[in-house]
């Protein structure tokens, strides 16, 4: 009698299996090898599809991909709210990781920004990768720099505003027998470097060009879609074509992050040396402080709450000190209690082992938040370091027993010291977050 084929059972820790639960909307995805590190982080519009198609029969013969893929053991993902999300969070995770199968965006290449230098008596537009900090209206970053060009070609044309480098005034008599470029001749620029307009007209166009960028622009969109649909029936392919390319650069001018939540590092460098000491005076500290940990709390509706805890070191991130906290003793969504468990496990942890306390506990949020983890420090009995807050909408920082906040300039060292622990602790607890949500969501 023939024996009955056993049906083989999937195992749910395959990567090829897992991602069958991953969910279709966007994101990140991360491919690890036997020992967990990370070798790959990609982007995907659909992270069940785009991470499945690694496993897929065509892939051992894709030549982008055949020479590592055997290496992969693991994987996991980090959902965003949308594309662009996923793009800048992918180009965050290779940076931070530099997984070793990636090869683009290793470097220190950037996404570029729109910048209109508004303090200029005749404001220049430009695309920079380099943008400034102050005195501009700054738009990005964007995700794609040719799109970016032939959107800002086509609004030149529109509104004819400059994008040269003269430091143009009209107080300066030289400039009246300027020699304007050949822009001025081909109608894409009003020659404000000879003055031809004067200050006031030329604002009218800036502030023409201010209203397209910040999305006000579907009565332009419309009104070049009525011109293509001309062209065509006129049989001018042609022109048709370019108007239709125009159109959707002028589109993909949304597809952009925020210049102030979408930071990049690389692009506006923290002086870490000038930050410390800003943060001396500012905290009234008897020396310059060179330990920085920063704490977070995130959940969603209440499930898988966790925190993290990151290391700053002489203004740096030191990735060793990282850690990770699973709450264990709150129920439902209690961020207060939170906090007060996390400092409770952390600095109770460097008591007993007789530790060194960071010189500045940053806890982001508001003052509730600091009064919870002072009340640890009150339970515990211990002697707490400097314990301040910072609560995202006004850029306060709070210290305890004091009612006034502080209120750092945008552009102060000190503040974007503090702003760049507080956003790394929140990164790293959100990443935490979906880890532990994809598991409860799998059952592993």
């Amino acid at each position: 009698m023939a024996e009955e084929a056993v049906p083989t059972v999937a195992d749910p820790n395959d990567p090829a299996v897992k991602v069958r639960t991953f969910p279709l909307g966007p994101g990140v995805y991360l491919m690890k090898d036997a020992g967990g590190n990370v070798i790959y982080v990609g982007k995907a519009k659909s992270l069940r599809n785009r991470a499945g198609s690694y496993f897929s029969k065509e892939a051992a013969n894709d030549a982008r991909i055949r020479d590592w893929i055997g290496f992969i053991r693991d994987i996991d993902f980090i959902e965003t709210t949308d594309a662009i999300a996923a793009m800048f969070t992918e180009a965050r995770m290779i940076k931070d990781l530099r997984p070793k199968f990636n090869k683009d965006l290793k470097d220190d290449k950037t996404f570029p920004y729109l910048q209109i230098r508004t303090r200029e008596e005749f404001p220049r537009v430009e695309i920079t990768r380099k943008p400034r900090q102050k005195g501009v209206r700054l738009y990005g970053p964007f995700t794609n720099t040719k799109q970016l060009r032939m959107a800002v070609d086509v609004l030149q044309r529109l509104f004819q505003f400059r994008s040269c480098t003269l430091d143009i005034k009209s107080s300066e008599t030289k400039w009246k027998w300027f020699r304007p470029c050949l822009l001025h001749s081909i109608r894409r620029c009003t020659a404000p470097c000879n003055l031809r307009v004067t200050r006031d007209e030329y604002r009218t166009q800036i502030k023409k060009l201010i209203f397209i960028l910040e999305g006000k622009k579907d009565k332009l969109i419309r009104r070049m879609e009525r011109e293509m649909v001309i062209a065509s029936e006129d049989l001018n392919f042609e022109k048709a074509k370019r108007i239709r390319d125009e159109v959707t650069a002028l589109r993909n001018l949304d597809l952009r992050g925020d210049s102030k939540t979408d930071v990049q590092p690389e692009v506006f460098p923290i002086d870490p040396k000038k930050g410390l000491h800003g943060l001396r005076k500012t905290l009234g500290l008897a020396k310059t402080p060179r330990t920085i940990e920063g704490m977070d709390i995130a959940h969603i509706s209440g499930q898988d709450t966790v925190a993290s805890l990151v290391s700053f070191l002489d203004g740096l991130p030191f990735k060793p000190g990282y850690r990770r906290f699973k709450i264990k003793s709150v129920e439902g969504v209690d961020d207060f209690a939170s906090m007060r468990e996390v400092v409770t496990r952390r600095f109770r942890r460097l008591s007993e082992e007789d530790e060194v306390f960071p010189d500045i506990l940053l806890i982001d949020g508001g003052k509730g938040q600091l009064n919870a983890a002072i009340e640890a420090f009150k339970n515990l009995g211990i002697d707490p370091p400097c314990v301040i807050s910072l609560a995202k909408q006004e850029e306060e920082i709070f210290r305890p027993g004091e009612s006034e906040s502080i209120k750092l300039s945008r552009h102060s060292a000190a503040l974007r010291l503090l702003q760049y622990v507080r956003d790394e602790s929140h990164r790293f607890a959100q990443h935490y977050h979906h880890m532990l949500r994809r598991k409860r969501m799998t059952g592993e």
